[in-house]
């Protein structure tokens, strides 16, 4: 039976990459997906290709995370769609390199406004919908350098670590609704976003850094960890970490 039968699903960030592995693993498992996007070109060939490939009913909505206004319209829009919704991939994410010296406040809010605000708004407008449904799960997107620090990334070092432990207050918080909040860290993985890191051996030998299986990850096995934390298989986590990092957290 499909892991995700009759479930509705929301990916932010769903139109490339690993938003869009997940995504479309979402409905190779029966799940309703909706994509949220900012790219609009890019999130309606999403929907097709879904749609086309995976049987799933498919929608898209344009959507940028950091304003209150577009995830209250948005999650409108899926609530008259589907009148539910069960699982949130708060996904959509920024990299900007910088240290702390270097680090400009233009590139330090423009980070926190994604990374942060919004899973922060992501989780605060889905909540009301996800308990009206019975329950649901949401994961957070975080990084290995939501855990150990990563020199000359120190806004997007910072964001992650501040999602890490906004999952755990989210979590705490709606329990006894039956929503589950965990989040997902994964290390450097191979995405079109990644390709001209990927392409150039030494800056990827420096991203890899301790990783024991010693390359990137692909983005469906990121994707696969998010399917299990959406999943009934995974009824018993919330507030939990789960590292996909290839060992880089290990040593």
């Amino acid at each position: 039976m499909a892991r995700l039968a009759g479930k509705v699903a929301l990916v932010t960030g769903g139109a490339l990459g690993m938003g869009f592995a997940t995504a479309y693993v979402f409905g190779q498992q029966g799940a309703k997906v909706v994509i949220a996007d900012r790219d609009e070109a890019a999130g309606q060939k999403a929907v097709s290709r879904i749609m086309e490939e995976t049987g799933a009913e498919t929608l898209f909505v344009n959507l940028d995370v950091a304003s209150e206004e577009a995830w209250q319209a948005g999650i409108a829009a899926v609530s008259d769609r589907f009148g539910r919704l069960d699982v949130l991939v708060n996904n959509a994410g920024v990299y900007m390199s910088g240290t702390t010296e270097s680090t400009s406040l233009e590139v330090w809010e423009k980070t926190f406004a994604v990374n942060v605000r919004g899973v922060f708004l992501g989780s605060k407008t889905s909540i009301p919908l996800m308990r009206k449904s019975g329950g649901g799960s949401i994961i957070n997107i975080c990084s290995n350098w939501g855990i150990v620090a990563f020199p000359d990334a120190a806004a997007y070092v910072a964001s992650k670590g501040a999602v890490r432990l906004l999952t755990k207050a989210t979590a705490s918080e709606v329990a006894q609704d039956n929503i589950r909040v965990n989040s997902v860290h994964p290390s450097l993985t191979a995405t079109d976003m990644t390709r001209g890191v990927l392409e150039d051996s030494e800056a990827t030998k420096k991203l890899l850094g301790p990783s024991l299986l010693g390359r990137p990850a692909k983005a469906e096995e990121i994707a696969n960890a998010v399917l299990f934390l959406a999943s009934s298989d995974s009824s018993f986590m919330t507030g939990s970490e789960l590292v996909v990092d290839g060992g880089y957290t290990a040593v």
